[in-house]
């Protein structure tokens, strides 16, 4: 049986990930597919990749949140990254690697890693 302070600990840690998924109309928001394609090619490991990195750097500009299918089954794992102006860059074959260099590039620096996006991808 866990402690109060265990379960104290816990439910403050559920509130800290809650959080990154609020609504802010000037946040970056990062949309990650977990539809059954999804899952299957690794996305969960992505999200928690991606959500503990925003966590650790204290991203506050960033929404992470986990949504269906975006349609582009054969590249999956896929992150899409939407700016506060609605500008879209689609991240494809993600790995939990690949998730922290986003992060850390587009995210933290504004460079797009453009070769893990769906057009240095489509051939």
């Amino acid at each position: 049986m866990k402690s109060l302070e265990e379960l104290q600990a816990i439910r403050d840690k559920a509130r800290r990930g809650v959080s990154l998924r609020g609504q802010n109309d000037n946040a970056v928001r990062v949309l990650v597919g977990m539809a059954t394609c999804g899952i299957a090619a690794g996305a969960r490991p992505v999200l928690n990749a991606i959500v503990e990195e925003v966590a650790k750097r204290n991203l506050q500009n960033v929404i992470v949140t986990q949504t269906g299918c975006i349609g582009i089954c054969q590249f999956e794992p896929v992150v899409e990254v939407v700016s506060p102006q609605g500008e879209k860059v689609t991240y494809v074959k993600m790995t939990p690697e690949k998730a922290l260099r986003v992060v850390n590039d587009h995210l933290v620096n504004g460079n797009v890693v453009t070769e893990y996006t769906i057009g240095a991808n489509s051939n």
